[in-house]
């Protein structure tokens, strides 16, 4: 399965939608739309829609119910960051956040752990040999981190 171009925010938005729909979750979005209100732009000046090229960011933040706790901030720059269970992956590109999600709910994603040194990450493997690895950090696992352990 091929990683599909999302030329926009909006075309991700859809993208996610439409896996919240085949997996009945529900979901919640909150659009940024201007240089002014993207959480990337603090230089800009106050009331200025449109970058110096003209182009409008567009910024949107979406939440997903269920288990695991999913939420995705896409920004205008061709990429997300994705929270899974608290745990935090930057700089994933905006086209693989479909592959990302389906991978997450369709039960690929799992924690890694080790002894010595100790810690436990959240492997993420998406189709094309393309994984990605976050250390978790905190005192514990969630119920959905300690079903995925391998």
């Amino acid at each position: 399965m091929e990683n599909t171009h999302l030329p926009t925010t909006e075309a991700a938005v859809a993208a996610i939608r439409d896996i919240a729909r085949e997996r009945e979750l529900t979901m919640s979005v909150t659009e940024d739309i201007g240089a002014d209100r993207t959480s990337r732009r603090t230089s800009a000046t106050p009331f200025t829609v449109c970058d110096p090229d003209g182009s409008l960011p567009h910024e949107a933040f979406v939440e997903l119910a269920g288990s695991p706790s999913v939420s995705v901030q896409l920004f205008p720059e061709d990429d997300a960051k994705i929270t899974v269970d608290g745990v935090e992956f930057h700089d994933v590109p905006r086209d693989s956040v479909p592959a990302f999600l389906r991978s997450v709910y369709g039960g690929l994603a799992f924690i890694k752990a080790r002894l010595f040194p100790p810690g436990q990450w959240l492997v993420v493997p998406l189709p094309g040999d393309e994984t990605y690895k976050e250390l978790i950090v905190g005192p514990g696992l969630t119920p959905w981190q300690a079903r995925s352990i391998r």
